[in-house]
């Protein structure tokens, strides 16, 4: 993992999580954006029929959904019967379907719309408590020409029934083989069928298919079933992380199937939802009534689903995900960002609080200082030149969301936008600062003027003068700035500045195995090459056991520093997906007996938690956060402890485990 070089590392801290490691996709030409349109399942379950189809497709024709790119209608569990025809096909219930599948497939093609069918990996296809229906597994080729022939445009493929060693049960978390030859082997049966058919793989993320459904499918689940409850969200996302840097055109991780319109989350909430699924690049599968005998979808959740700039974010043409940049636990805050085309970046603050709350986007932690242009997507406003952060309220479970544009990097302030010219020289407002250091280094680029021209340059964070000498143009100075976008750096000049770089210490890594373990921490030998860069890890991290080391004091008395933790964490929640699964763990650093700061971190795991060595424990990632009291210890030395002190006992009884910090 690399660490903070410049101030944009201190962006990129999750998105290392997750590096492009792009393998051959499945060529067919298809999904090359993610695939949008409608799914019987979330609001249906397994009892779907021709009339809720029929109308539902309708429905997406007569609210403008299809005209803004919601295109496929499938029909998922519950279409056929327990047996096969006679000549060993799937056929479809008489009873809910009377008119059959291929007079159903052309009506949606008359609507102008794609048709999709569902089946199952397995003996069976997920119909817990219903009446058995059989699947796919040993009649791939037969169901693909099957499909085929009904004009089928889409086939989800599903995972249940499959594990022949285990007796065939409904769901296998842990099968003795991987999932990954029987959804090969419908892939093959597709190509053969010679029909184009979109091809997505419904196997809830166990063996981490992002290492291997890109050859297979055009999009892949990465996260057991989505449940009727706002924490499925911060489930869901956690999961997600370590994925991101596998989508690309033609191949998408799917977070599962929508929930808004389903009167299950708050319109906040459902903004959220919508956001953050289209910026991930997952499929936008609806799976809300959008209309039926009983139902018709609000008008305010019909306008979420509406909205063409999120819905542009997804459709991307540069096919980048947005992931996880910043976290902060304790205030309750997720920072997401990613690139679109056009050097445009989207950036979502989202509040996981139970109220509403001032929500502060600093820029550097998506990789920016300034924005020519900031449009607020879900308050419908316009900011011009915004420096450093844009501050709204952001209501419970909801978020900022933001398109930046004309922007500059992490730590680069032009004169123009960031500056105030006077008599003296140059004043600029808003710098930001990432830790509290007197190490920074800040380069200062000027127009005119004599070689050998003397800056004086004061710090608001130090109120000392310093000289930088100008050369050719340029100088350089260390200076002082603390934690924050509340600094002022001036220059004495007459020669113009055209702009000013600012960028932060590169600090110091302490290893795992510098650390002393106490209680039910231990020290733990990789598997070589992984628990990079280290070898080696601290497990076991517990309220009752952590890890301390003593670091030379080199700042102040209370002093805030920004820290870089190097962590692991592969406790993927599938059987407690319904539960209380999170997919994270906490992790905590207190220094010289402070209050310790609290990170709750995501997966980091991006091989098979099945059949890799060390079952994705050996795959880090790096997350930081600003840790108060430093400067405070004894004998010119800091303590700094590693635990998982204020997390949810019960819940989260371990915490990541820890390959090291370091401390910027």
């Amino acid at each position: 993992m690399a660490s903070i070089l410049s101030w944009m590392l201190a962006v990129a801290a999750l998105t290392r999580a997750a590096p492009s490691r792009l393998v051959k996709r499945l060529d067919n030409g298809l999904g090359l954006t993610p695939p949008m349109g409608w799914d019987s399942y979330n609001h249906y379950s397994c009892s779907p029929n021709q009339s809720i189809i029929e109308s539902n497709a309708k429905a997406m024709v007569d609210f403008g959904l299809a005209d803004l790119g919601y295109h496929y209608v499938v029909t998922d569990c519950g279409w056929t019967v327990p047996e096969r025809t006679a000549n060993g096909t799937l056929t479809w219930n008489a009873t809910l379907f009377p008119g059959g599948f291929p007079a159903m497939g052309e009506y949606i093609h008359d609507l102008g719309l794609g048709f999709g069918v569902y089946s199952d990996a397995g003996v069976q296809m997920c119909m817990t408590g219903l009446p058995n229906q059989t699947g796919s597994l040993y009649h791939e080729q037969t169901d693909a020409d099957t499909f085929a022939a009904w004009g089928a445009d889409l086939l989800k493929y599903d995972n249940c029934y499959s594990s022949q060693a285990h007796g065939y049960p409904d769901a296998d978390y842990n099968p003795v083989v991987s999932p990954q030859p029987r959804f090969e082997t419908m892939r093959d049966a597709l190509n053969a069928t010679g029909r184009e058919i979109l091809y997505q793989i419904c196997e809830w993320g166990v063996d981490f298919p992002s290492a291997w459904a890109p050859a297979l499918g055009n999009s892949w689940r990465i996260t057991n079933d989505i449940i009727p409850d706002w924490r499925t969200v911060f489930r869901q996302l956690n999961q997600f992380v370590p994925s991101a840097g596998d989508a690309a055109p033609g191949r998408w991780p799917d977070l599962d199937m929508l929930e808004v319109g389903n009167d299950i989350f708050t319109e906040p909430e459902e903004q959220t939802h919508f956001s953050l699924w289209a910026i991930a690049k997952s499929p936008l599968v609806l799976g809300g009534a959008l209309n039926d005998t009983l139902t018709t979808i609000k008008q305010s959740s019909l306008s979420i689903l509406s909205n063409e700039d999120v819905i542009g974010y997804n459709q991307d043409s540069l096919g980048k995900a947005a992931n996880l940049t910043r976290r902060y636990t304790d205030a309750g805050l997720d920072v997401w960002a990613g690139p679109l085309s056009g050097g445009r970046t989207v950036a979502a603050l989202l509040n996981w609080n139970n109220e509403t709350v001032t929500g502060t986007l600093n820029l550097p932690d998506v990789g920016l200082q300034s924005a020519g242009t900031a449009k607020d997507v879900w308050n419908n406003t316009t900011a011009t030149n915004v420096v450093t952060s844009y501050v709204a309220p952001i209501a419970a479970h909801g978020l900022l969301l933001l398109e930046l544009g004309d922007t500059t990097p992490a730590g680069t302030y032009p004169a123009e936008r960031c500056g105030r010219t006077h008599s003296q020289g140059v004043t600029f407002s808003r710098v930001y600062g990432l830790t509290d250091s007197a190490a920074y280094t800040l380069s200062i680029r000027t127009e005119g003027g004599d070689g050998g021209e003397e800056i004086m340059v004061t710090s608001s964070a130090s109120g000392k003068a310093t000289k930088a000498k100008v050369s050719d143009g340029s100088a350089t100075v260390a200076i002082t700035l603390s934690a924050g976008s509340n600094n002022t750096i001036t220059l004495q000049t007459a020669s113009r500045v055209s702009f000013i770089k600012v960028a932060p210490p590169r600090g110091t890594f302490y290893p795992s195995t510098a650390f002393a373990v106490s209680g039910t921490a231990a020290h733990y030998n990789c598997t070589p090459g992984l628990c990079a860069p280290v070898g080696s890890k601290i497990t076991d991290v517990t309220q009752n056991g952590g890890a301390s080391i003593s670091v030379p004091q080199n700042s102040s008395p209370g002093s805030s520093r920004y820290v870089e933790i190097t962590y692991i964490n592969n406790d993927v929640a599938l059987s407690t997906s319904w539960t209380t699964g999170t997919n994270s763990r906490n992790i905590t650093v207190a220094v010289n007996g402070a209050t310790p700061a609290r990170l709750e971190v995501p997966l980091s795991g991006r091989s098979s938690e099945l059949f890799s060595p060390m079952n994705g424990w050996g795959d880090p990632a790096t997350l930081g956060m600003l840790v108060h009291g430093f400067g405070s210890g004894g004998d010119g030395e800091d303590m700094v402890v590693v635990s998982n002190a204020n997390g949810d006992a019960g819940v989260q009884p371990y915490g990541a485990d820890f390959v090291g910090l370091r401390i910027i």
